[in-house]
């Protein structure tokens, strides 16, 4: 008897605890409006910020954000004056910001990207470009992991979180026309190529009459990687 009470109370404590796990879409629901505040404050593409708190959080239900509240994972630097905490990361007991809300930690990550001058090219970049943002975020430092990028990618795809960045801009008097002219500017006498599948810089070269320096020098690349969906300039006047 004592032990079928055990094991109903193993039974009914699992469940307690599995219903209270944050689901994807329950933490979309919880921070797309501070998401899109944040977007309208300081411009970093709601999209970017969900799928960023999604995956550095665990959809809320982290280690770290349940006694920290911090939910992209930004460590303490120099000039954090703050509370801490200490968490295993890349390295054991490595510190981490802590905040008295998620509120909190949703402005200190845009304040923290908006402030630090290697995340300033991201702020060039159009905000529905998801991708390239995504692409940026690593090439700046942000995550060591090498998916990163693809993670949040394939976050915002399948969640179509793009939706909360477009209904940011929406809510941007003239933002969303500022990014068309842009773009139309930016097309005076640029070609545009979007990487597909199996592409490599070598054949794109041959097929627009380019060289290999020059595609990477008008890109900014660093190495030959390319990434489908990518936009490319394959010819500039």
């Amino acid at each position: 008897m004592k032990k079928i009470v055990a094991t109903i109370l193993c039974l009914c404590s699992f469940s307690l605890l599995y219903s209270q796990r944050i689901s994807i879409r329950q933490y979309i629901a919880t921070y797309k409006d501070i998401s899109i505040q944040e977007m309208k404050r300081f411009g970093v593409p709601a999209a970017i910020t969900l799928a960023q708190g999604i995956l550095e959080s665990e959809s809320g239900n982290g280690e770290l954000v349940k006694k920290s509240n911090n939910h992209f994972g930004i460590k303490c630097k120099n000039d954090w004056n703050g509370e801490k905490v200490y968490h295993d990361d890349d390295e054991s007991g490595e510190c981490f910001r802590k905040y008295d809300s998620a509120v909190e930690s949703y402005i200190d990550h845009s304040n923290f990207l908006k402030s630090r001058p290697h995340y300033a090219t991201l702020f060039e970049l159009d905000p529905r470009d998801y991708k390239s943002w995504a692409f940026g975020l690593k090439k700046a430092g942000y995550a060591t992991n090498p998916r990163y990028p693809y993670i949040l990618i394939k976050t915002i795809e399948d969640y179509q979180l793009n939706d909360y960045t477009l209904m940011a801009l929406d809510e941007m008097p003239g933002t969303a026309m500022a990014v068309q002219e842009k773009k139309a500017a930016d097309n005076d006498g640029i070609a545009f190529y979007e990487v597909k599948a199996k592409d490599n810089l070598y054949a794109l070269s041959i097929k627009y009459n380019v060289t290999v320096e020059d595609l990477k020098k008008w890109n900014s690349l660093d190495s030959n990687n390319l990434y489908v969906g990518q936009q490319l300039i394959i010819s500039k006047k």
